[in-house]
C-alpha cells in the first residue's frame, strides 16, 4: 500500500480550489485521511468525532485530512459551515484521488502510519466503533 502514498506526492486535485494534496510532508505523522460527501448521513457523525480526535491528538502527531467528493461546491460549503471542521479540508470533485484509493462507500477513511503506509481502512462510520477507531489511532501514535 506504500505505492498509494507515493502516488499522492504532488497529486493535484482538480476540484474547487485546485489545491495540491501532497501528504509527503506529513511523513512522520499519523494521518487520518477521510473521503466524504455532503449527502452522506454517517459523515455528519464522523465530523464531530474527527474534530475531537484532531484536538486530542494533534500534539502527539495526528493530522486529519478530509477530502470532499461533491460535484457542487455550494453543497460542500453548506456542510462545512454547519459542521465547523477544525482540520484540513481538500476537494476532489472529479473523484480522481478517490478512484486511486478505491473509495467505495461514504465515508471511507484510511489511517496512515508514521512510515507513510496505509495501516487501516474503514468503510462507513459507525458510532458504536468510536472507541475502536480511537484505539487504532493511539496504537499508531505510539509507534516510532
Amino acid at each position: 500500500m506504500r505505492q498509494l502514498l507515493i502516488l499522492m506526492a504532488g497529486f493535484v486535485l482538480s476540484g474547487f480550489t485546485h489545491a495540491e494534496l501532497n501528504l509527503e510532508p506529513l511523513k512522520g505523522k499519523v494521518v487520518y485521511l477521510d473521503f466524504w460527501a455532503s449527502w452522506c448521513g454517517p459523515c455528519r457523525s464522523s465530523f464531530p468525532w474527527m474534530n475531537s480526535m484532531q484536538k486530542k491528538y494533534e500534539k502527539d502527531g495526528l493530522v486529519v485530512v478530509a477530502v470532499n467528493l461533491d460535484q457542487e461546491p455550494e453543497l460542500a460549503e453548506e456542510f462545512i459551515a454547519e459542521m465547523g471542521p477544525e482540520f484540513r479540508i481538500e476537494y476532489d470533485s472529479e473523484g480522481a484521488l478517490a478512484g486511486k484509493f478505491g473509495v467505495s462507500a461514504m465515508p471511507t477513511s484510511y489511517l496512515i502510519g508514521r512510515d507513510g503506509e496505509i495501516r487501516v481502512r474503514h468503510l462507513g462510520f459507525h458510532d458504536k466503533k468510536r472507541a475502536a477507531y480511537e484505539q487504532e489511532i493511539q496504537t499508531l501514535l505510539g509507534e516510532e
